[in-house]
């Protein structure tokens, strides 16, 4: 193979690592927005809270765009963590195939997976 094949092959390769970070982020911050189209698990730390209070998490999750390269270095927006009145959360979305049983063949595409967000207390971690 030539140096240039090489070279085209590599570029290839990292173009289509960005296409699916980015749809992955995309997808990713559809659900977290909205909670719509998977499923939303709090932990038991999460439920114990005031009802008023569990709302206002949710509504932390769904506005957090606190992302960094810590939390997020391939940019998927698939997790994050805040604080809520002195404790601190983390969510976290997981990639199943619809039957929830095994992990999606390819996260990327909405008609093999389903997404699961958990909210929980970082000490439930």
């Amino acid at each position: 193979m030539r140096f240039a094949d090489l070279i085209a092959d590599a570029l290839e390769a990292g173009r289509d690592r960005l296409n699916r970070a980015d749809t992955l982020r995309r997808l990713n911050d559809s659900f977290r927005r909205t909670f719509a189209d998977g499923h939303v698990v709090p932990t038991r730390g999460v439920m114990l809270l005031d009802p008023t209070d569990w709302r206002t998490l949710f509504r932390a999750v769904r506005d957090f765009d606190s992302f960094n390269a810590e939390d997020d270095p391939y940019g998927e927006h698939d997790f994050g963590a805040l604080a809520f009145k002195g404790v601190r959360y983390f969510w976290k979305i997981d990639y199943y195939d619809l039957d929830l049983r095994n992990a999606s063949p390819d996260p990327t595409d909405p008609a093999f997976t389903m997404r699961v967000m958990t909210i929980m207390r970082a000490d439930e971690y």
